[in-house]
């Protein structure tokens, strides 16, 4: 059943109900992936999924419902179903179906395709044997994986708004484990695309991570300036961007709540939200609301510029959507990132002069309150001497507040660091220095 049949389905199911109001959103996606053991394939998956969902307003409020089952009895029960559930809600919140924005950007994402299934199972093997060749060091359990994935977006509305979008993705990771000197570690390495230099040198950079990290010492407790690698930041930024919702805002779940406009954060700092940022192969024109995305700061030199709405919490409020909506009500970001500074990373080891460089940091989310912004998670890394990375240290804890340690930012790194997209959001970092952090050590 193809796209034009859901929307005649759904546009004779609403007439028969007198729902003048409505949206329709149709997903479909194929995805594959084979992971290695050794030298040999241990799992091989590959899939279709499609789903349809469903709102209108209906007395004033937003009904929803969504189903996987492409009957046109069951898409027409859509309908009713979506109707009855606006019917039980009792908030008196304005909603809209969106009439359109004047323009969309287009992207600028390669064309996306799922790669043949024999070439990404071969990419696999080859990535594993280079690995266990690398070094003599490496023990079983490393772990290969080469995945290729492809979603389109269908959109339709009462007034007319039609938009599409294909997104997909192709990538391969390296879990390294090595062992030497009776000491074993492991290192996680990430790259896009199954060919050309990232690829090649995936090995070497998985293994010589986990190498890296033998030998490491404890530290002794007590405040230090602290280097913090960009991937463990856009870690923090990821547990804590919930903040910067204007529903968690509304809700009282933010600290952030009431504060557009104040500074909130080092001067050096600035954080933008980009839908469509060159380079990444998750690029989205609109949100699920139907409303152009655009690139925006959040925070700029330091000043809370906006929170992210829809279009429900931007009436609310009476503010502008900011392009964040997602299904369901809720609000999230899209490519959220600090910005880069002017720092290499030899330059913020200098500035710290004596300290720690975080390099791993776990259990993040299980040791950070989003809402009070309060973290302490067991930590990795590297000692700092004399404005140098010297040996490894692990067994660390670090703790602080976020979004005090926000207004500490001392220097920042030159090259923001970005993260595997999840869905259509992806955090990234640049290097951070924040001097005089508390750590618990031995």
């Amino acid at each position: 059943m193809d796209f034009k049949q859901i929307k005649n389905i759904v546009s004779s199911a609403c007439a028969a109900h007198g729902i003048e109001e409505y949206e329709v959103t149709y997903t479909v996606g194929e995805s594959i992936s084979a992971e290695t053991y050794i030298h040999d394939i241990s799992a091989f998956s590959s899939g279709e999924s499609a789903q349809i969902y469903f709102r209108c307003i209906v007395d004033g409020h937003m009904g929803y419902a969504s189903t996987s089952l492409f009957e046109e009895d069951e898409i027409a029960d859509l309908v009713s179903r979506a109707a009855d559930n606006a019917r039980a809600i009792e908030n008196n919140d304005t909603v809209v179906i969106f009439k359109g924005s004047e323009t969309y950007q287009k992207t600028t994402a390669p064309d996306p395709c799922v790669v043949d299934a024999g070439e990404l199972k071969n990419k696999a093997l080859e990535l594993q044997s280079k690995t266990y060749a690398y070094d003599d060091s490496v023990v079983d359990g490393t772990q290969s994986v080469a995945m290729s994935f492809r979603d389109e977006t269908y959109m339709y509305n009462s007034h007319g708004l039609e938009l599409s979008n294909r997104v997909g993705m192709t990538g391969v990771y390296v879990a390294a484990v090595v062992n030497k000197d009776g000491e074993a570690r492991d290192n996680f390495e990430f790259a896009e695309g199954i060919n050309g230099k990232d690829f090649d040198e995936l090995p070497k950079k998985a293994v010589d991570g986990a190498l890296n990290k033998i030998g490491a010492s404890e530290v002794d407790t007590g405040k230090y300036n602290i280097v913090i690698d960009g991937a463990q930041m856009r870690s923090l930024l990821s547990a804590f961007s919930p903040a910067f919702s204007a529903k968690n805002a509304l809700l009282g779940m933010s600290m952030l709540a009431g504060k557009e406009g104040e500074k909130i954060a080092s001067d050096i700092v600035t954080i933008t939200d980009d839908a469509m940022r060159e380079g990444c192969p998750i690029q989205t024109p609109f949100d699920d609301e139907g409303v152009a995305t655009y690139k925006k700061n959040v925070v700029e030199n330091g000043v809370l510029k906006t929170l992210l709405y829809n279009l429900t919490t931007a009436i609310k409020t009476g503010k502008e959507t900011t392009a964040n909506g997602r299904r369901g009500g809720n609000i999230s970001p899209y490519n959220f990132c600090i910005c880069a500074g002017q720092d290499t990373q030899e330059s913020l080891f200098e500035k710290a002069g004596d300290g720690i460089y975080v390099t791993g940091v776990k259990g993040l989310h299980a040791g950070a309150n989003a809402i009070t912004g309060d973290f302490s998670v067991e930590s990795e890394g590297f000692l700092i001497k004399d404005g140098k990375k010297a040996g490894p240290v692990k067994s660390f804890t670090v703790a602080g507040n976020f979004f005090k340690l926000l207004m500490e930012i001392d220097s920042l790194g030159n090259e923001v660091k970005w993260g595997i997209p999840g869905g259509f959001t992806v955090f990234g970092c640049p290097d951070t220095l924040i001097k005089g952090m508390s750590v618990a050590g031995k």
